[in-house]
């Protein structure tokens, strides 16, 4: 910011400028100490990891394979369902079972498949109580 003193020109002419250099500082001071009192966000994905002194069961799980392929189509053991819908029994008659007993879900959709159809497959059998949910097909993913 400029300002003319006086009149006329030459040597009596007084040029006033703000000094901001003090403004600055105080402004990154002040800008360091909130990124500082910011606490940070942490998400945290909770994982229920087998105990590692877990004797191995005796018997074997049942295994159902559900495909998800990429239109769209659900499989249940290579049997076509209508939709996510009817997925609810399968899940329901897994979720019932005592959950050393419960059988296993694996599934593999396809590497075209759309994200939102998977979630929506896996936040279903969670909402069912499916516990033991595992992804199968990885060598697809890996060309």
């Amino acid at each position: 910011m400029a300002m003319n003193v006086g009149q006329g020109g030459g040597e009596n002419e007084v040029m006033v400028e703000m000094n901001t250099t003090p403004l600055i500082d105080v402004m990154l001071v002040l800008l360091v100490m909130l990124i500082i009192t910011i606490p940070i966000q942490t998400h945290a994905v909770k994982l229920n990891m087998p105990n590692p002194n877990a004797k191995p069961p005796t018997t074997q799980p049942v295994v159902h394979t559900l495909s998800i392929d990429f239109d769209g189509t659900i499989s249940w053991d290579g049997k076509t369902v209508p939709n996510i819908d009817a997925l609810v029994p399968y899940f329901r008659g897994i979720a019932e079972e005592p959950l050393e007993a419960q059988d296993e879900v694996h599934v593999n959709p396809n590497r075209l498949a759309k994200y939102d159809t998977v979630a929506k497959v896996l936040a279903e059998a969670s909402r069912d109580g499916v516990t033991k949910i595992g992804f199968v097909g990885e060598e697809q993913y890996m060309q």
